[in-house]
């Protein structure tokens, strides 16, 4: 089992929590509080922070903590106050690990495994790729075996198992990955498979199921849901290959409407961008077509539309990020494209370097991403091209990164560090 104890000493983070997320964090997740990063790639799976104390560059003496993980990861971290949660695996036996951490030092508040068993998934995959979504109240975590999929609510402060949810077999050729969400009282959770395909809603208190839209079936999607709030009620949006880019109702589970542009598989989750939802599909490493759709509004029968498409170097795992009207599309080859995001007119595109499953974050107007080599690269969030940094994390990593409270946690295989703050803007200033 790995330590427990920090391997860095701890330093100061910040105190003061950041006001610009909580717009779009009150229509994704449940009493959100205003810098939290509850979900996978944070508020409403926008990957966006404004914080001001993440530096550009660092070393490994300025992490404010870094531990080491027990078994293997490639989920993100999500962060609710003062606690940090993050799931991992070990690879012998496949018992899921999750752990709760204390933002301020790194230290174990408390563990608790799951016994699996070891099954088959993609080279590039792992037991422990799904994130888990936290609210004031629970963690959620999923996971799943051939046997069954898996979804459990933990109590956010003691971790004792609040419930657990078996929705059935799960069938997949590369293995489990997609994450939940939380959506005002509903966890939601897809399931779109090689079996039975479905979008189930469970009570975050209960576990019971609130409402179930039965999906068809073409391949495993790994996305996660994001929430659209256009002129008309909310809309939950989800993509696959068996349905393309769709929308249900967030509160029923009723279809809205649907645009079936995919001819591959669906492992990166769609997102929003100048009131348009950007989504890709691929296979064999890389994506195959990324297009922008114009949510339809059922309010007044207004169907969907495709905006525009990209071609070129195309995301088939990483997710795109937007600066205002600027769209980044990083590719698993590490090609980055900058787009207009209304239009898709491409300012530049620019090859970087390295191969990535982990997806970039905007913070405020620069880029982070982290290469499955270990390296984060960060770039100028701009019209005009620039390599800020390249840093070496020292080990392998397929996750995103997670920004709360002005502090960035990065999520190597087996190791999780925490960056900036206050002492760490005041030291680059």
């Amino acid at each position: 089992m790995a330590t427990t104890k920090p391997i860095v000493l701890c330093k100061a983070r910040a105190t003061v929590r950041l006001a610009a997320a909580v717009a779009i964090c009150g229509a994704a997740s449940l009493n959100c509080a205003a810098d939290d990063w509850t979900r996978f790639r944070g508020p409403n799976g926008s990957g966006q922070s404004e914080a001001d104390s993440i530096p550009v560059t660092w070393t490994a003496n300025d992490y404010n903590w870094r531990v080491e993980l027990p078994g293997i990861g490639y989920s993100s971290p999500v962060v609710w106050g003062d606690r940090l949660y993050v799931t991992s695996a070990a690879s012998d036996d496949a018992t899921r690990i999750i752990r709760c951490l204390r933002t301020a030092d790194g230290q174990l508040v408390w563990e608790k495994t799951f016994a699996s068993s070891k099954h088959h998934v993609h080279n590039f995959n792992c037991f422990a790729s799904s994130s888990p979504v936290v609210d004031s109240q629970r963690v959620y975590m999923a996971w799943a075996t051939p046997e069954r999929y898996l979804v459990a609510a933990l109590d956010r402060q003691t971790g004792a198992e609040v419930w657990r949810q078996d929705l059935g077999p799960f069938v997949a050729e590369h293995g489990f990955g997609a994450s939940p969400i939380v959506w005002n009282d509903l966890l939601i959770v897809p399931n779109e498979q090689d079996g039975q395909s479905f979008v189930v809603a469970l009570d975050c208190r209960t576990g019971q199921v609130r409402w179930k839209t039965d999906r068809r079936t073409a391949r495993t999607a790994y996305s996660t849901p994001v929430v659209y709030q256009g002129e008309g009620p909310p809309q939950l949006i989800l993509a696959s290959m068996a349905h393309g880019v769709y929308s249900l109702d967030p509160s029923t589970g009723k279809p809205n409407w649907e645009l079936p542009v995919f001819q591959w598989r669906v492992v990166g989750s769609p997102m929003i961008a100048s009131g348009l939802i950007i989504a890709s599909c691929g296979e064999g490493g890389g994506g195959k077509r990324t297009v922008a759709i114009r949510p339809g509004e059922p309010s007044k029968n207004i169907p969907p539309k495709l905006e525009y498409e990209f071609q070129g170097s195309l995301p088939y795992v990483p997710v795109p990020v937007a600066y205002g009207d600027l769209l980044f599309l990083w590719s698993d080859s590490g090609v980055v494209t900058c787009a207009d995001a209304p239009t898709g007119k491409i300012h530049w595109r620019e090859r970087v370097g390295g191969k990535f499953f982990g997806s970039p974050v905007r913070v405020r107007d620069r880029l982070y991403c982290m290469s499955r080599e270990g390296i984060m690269f960060v770039l100028a969030a701009a019209r005009e091209f620039k390599l800020l940094a390249k840093i070496d994390l020292e080990e392998p990593s397929n996750a995103t990164p997670a920004v709360a409270d002005g502090v960035m946690y990065l999520r190597t295989n087996s190791h999780l560090m925490s960056l900036g703050g206050n002492k760490t803007a005041a030291a680059t200033r």
